[in-house]
């Protein structure tokens, strides 16, 4: 099962290929996205570091190094499919949207086995989820509503340690990524990155071209319930960019 379906703190049963090619995605198509990256981020590193080590004897696994470990935001569009002006003007919207927020602090502790990958849920979910509605806000603004890509019921925020690469049971991932030993990991995010990623190597690799910072004083773990206008403008698949990408 896919990580939006799964109940909190529940393995799938059966994994797949990761690498499958979902539509509109070939060898050499970039895709523009808002996503979280992780620079100097050494306790987020360390607990990613103890997943991939227990991890490492697993079968048919792609394991993300510390440079390209993300959190899947918001897609915006393929690059061939998006006009310069166009994603300057969003890029300005979601700049001064998300100035007016905070940096978030998060913990990522609790690995979980999903169909496609394996993940790290953010705790608390829920400032992440308004950093997500504020990108879809941006768009929306930009593109109109009804033009935001991703289905608006499915985030669940998360980094990914690593991808499968074949079918069959979970039995033998979960065994392996219960066993490491790791200890919580605190997490503060202080910017949103609108990237220009590609996944020609069986990897998520971009470059970014905007880094948009949260500038209003910092939350620590203390958040409102959100409305039921932001649960569901808090969107997004499960596994990165299903349609059109990933996780």
């Amino acid at each position: 099962m896919a990580l939006a379906d799964l109940p909190p703190g529940q393995h799938a049963d059966r994994v797949r290929n990761h690498w499958w090619w979902r539509p509109g995605w070939r060898v050499g198509r970039r895709f523009f996205a808002f996503h979280v990256t992780f620079e100097n981020q050494p306790e987020l590193y360390r607990l990613a570091d103890s997943y991939r080590s227990a991890l490492s004897a697993a079968p048919a696994l792609t394991l993300i190094p510390d440079r390209w470990l993300h959190l899947t935001m918001q897609g915006i569009g393929f690059t061939d499919e998006v006009a310069d002006e166009t994603l300057a003007a969003i890029i300005e919207e979601a700049r001064k949207r998300l100035a007016r927020l905070g940096p978030v602090d998060t913990e990522f502790s609790e690995v979980i086995v999903a169909d496609e990958a394996i993940v790290m849920p953010a705790t608390p979910a829920d400032a992440v989820q308004e950093l997500r509605a504020t990108t879809r806000a941006a768009l929306g603004h930009v593109l109109g509503n009804d033009n935001v890509p991703e289905d608006p019921r499915r985030y669940r925020p998360h980094i990914s340690v690593a991808y499968l690469t074949t079918s069959g049971p979970a039995a033998p991932y979960i065994q392996a990524a219960t066993a490491a030993e790791a200890r919580p990991a605190s997490v503060r995010i202080a910017h949103v990155d609108v990237i220009d990623m590609h996944r020609d190597r069986q990897m998520y690799e971009w470059s970014s071209i905007a880094r948009l910072p949260l500038q209003a004083p910092a939350r620590h773990h203390m958040f409102a319930a959100p409305t039921e206008d932001t649960r569901m403008r808090a969107d997004a698949n499960s596994l990165d960019y299903e349609v059109p990408v990933e996780d």
